[in-house]
């Protein structure tokens, strides 16, 4: 299983001008080719009137799925060099329509390559982009003698904590990733002298969303 990588959260919109033609990328998360396919065809009746509308998208966490079109264009002028900019910015689950407006100027194949990835990229940098963590949720049950020690192992790591709960003894939820987990783990043992519980109650791939760690459902997987 990969343990990371970094996947479009959400889309985004950019456009660049290339000798009076208009270039405009539009990224979206998809998880499905039916999706990708969808949201292709959603951006063509938007822009009904354009000349071309080339895309790319990846799916899965090492590029299973990979499509690219040149839709009217010289082969390998444009899906390629959309699908190039996915695969070198290393961003799955993505899928991006350039949609031509032709300016009445033949750019070439060697501009139209530089014109569509130029675009994919201005549409990349437009959308949100985050890194995919494999790992645990983990929950810490400790009395409040040990409580202070936890904190600090928590923090020193920059852990943050989910959720906490305060009665009679003290219940923590944190978010830990595959590769850390058992040394987090040790570590909190050592600390309070086996004294805290440790529940491992779910696998799960998370994310930090303004700096917030966020359980991610399968929708914004």
């Amino acid at each position: 299983m990969t343990e990371q990588c970094k996947i479009l959260y959400q889309g985004g919109k950019d456009e660049i001008v290339e000798k009076k033609s208009r270039f405009i990328a539009i990224t979206s998360p998809v998880e499905t080719e039916e999706e990708a396919l969808s949201f292709i065809e959603a951006t063509r009746k938007k822009y009904w009137d354009a000349r071309h509308h080339c895309f790319a998208y990846v799916i899965g966490d090492r590029n299973e799925l990979a499509r690219c079109s040149d839709d009217g264009e010289p082969q390998g002028t444009a899906g390629k060099p959309i699908l190039d900019v996915l695969i070198k910015e290393e961003v799955h689950n993505a899928a991006v329509v350039v949609t031509r407006y032709f300016g009445g100027v033949l750019l070439g194949t060697g501009g139209l390559v530089r014109a569509y990835t130029s675009a994919a990229k201005a549409g990349l940098s437009s959308s949100v982009i985050i890194t995919r963590l494999h790992g645990i949720k983990l929950e810490i049950c400790t009395d409040y003698t040990g409580l202070g020690k936890i904190q600090y192992i928590l923090g020193q790591r920059g852990i943050r904590i989910l959720n906490s709960e305060y009665t009679d003894a003290v219940r923590l939820e944190v978010l830990l990733e595959d590769e850390a987990k058992e040394s987090v783990k040790k570590e909190i043992t050592e600390g309070t002298s086996g004294q805290a519980r440790l529940l491992e109650t779910k696998s799960c791939w998370f994310t930090e969303i303004d700096g917030i760690p966020t359980v991610m459902e399968r929708r914004n997987i």
